[in-house]
């Protein structure tokens, strides 16, 4: 079955972009799916920021809207499906919880994972704790991202590596917007899944702290980083969060 003979999940359009109103079991049992078949697809997972940038980003939302998949990723995302599109999903698709989820199911379906981006040590911890977390995960391919962009000739050899090490799924820790970008300049030519999962890496590394599952649960996982690291998140809260009730409270209105 190929990518395209995949049935993935039904998109909504939330200000323009394209979210998959999906759950975790359908979201990883199409990318296993696609995966087990080597076949490129690209999977992304949208909190606030990832939706507004691309709201308000028209190049940026043109890339994202060809992906096969992009999740719900905060609860205001899923809650704007619920109230728009009575999609009635009962929990997010968090892309630090959907890493885990697939890497789960790609130890039991015996795929090969590749892991590219962030830094050293936060690599080397991921390669550690994955394993603990997916017992039988086949690692076949693990990298930090050394400098951004790569020059053609680095990410031509990239992709040769990948393709060569038999992996059926990638996963990219690059960060919002680059990592979306990346993919999408690059999947077409990646025998395997790209599934794009930002602070992941960093979270399974135990690298930073995920909220408390209360926080997460009420929406407010975004209160919890920025607490965490409020001088780099402050401006992006403060413009995303704000720019996102807008843009909900004008839709309401208009209905």
């Amino acid at each position: 079955m190929s990518a395209a003979q995949t049935d993935w999940p039904k998109k909504c359009d939330l200000f323009g972009v394209r979210v998959s109103a999906t759950s975790y079991d359908e979201a990883v049992d199409c990318i296993a799916r696609a995966a087990r078949a080597n076949k490129s697809a690209a999977v992304t997972a949208f909190a606030v920021h990832g939706l507004v940038t691309a709201a308000d980003d028209h190049t940026y939302r043109d890339q994202v809207n060809t992906f096969e998949i992009v999740s719900p990723d905060g609860q205001p995302v899923r809650w704007a499906l619920n109230r728009f599109y009575d999609a009635n999903l009962v929990d997010r698709v968090y892309g630090p919880e959907m890493m885990l989820r697939t890497c789960q199911r790609a130890a039991r379906d015996g795929i090969g994972v590749y892991l590219y981006g962030s830094k050293p040590h936060v690599i080397e911890a991921l390669v550690r704790n994955l394993p603990e977390k997916a017992p039988g995960l086949k690692i076949v391919g693990a990298e930090p991202n050394p400098h951004f962009p790569l020059p053609k000739e680095e990410v031509d050899s990239l992709i040769d590596r990948i393709n060569k090490s038999g992996a059926g799924i990638l996963f990219l820790g690059l960060g919002c917007p680059r990592q979306e970008q990346f993919c999408y300049e690059t999947h077409e030519r990646i025998n395997a899944v790209t599934l794009c999962v930002g602070a992941a890496f960093d979270f399974h590394a135990g690298n930073k702290p995920t909220a408390p599952a209360w926080m997460q649960k009420r929406g407010l996982e975004w209160l919890f980083r920025l607490l965490c690291e409020p001088r780099r998140l402050f401006k992006r809260y403060l413009i995303t969060n704000t720019r996102f009730v807008l843009l909900v409270a004008g839709r309401m209105l208009r209905r």
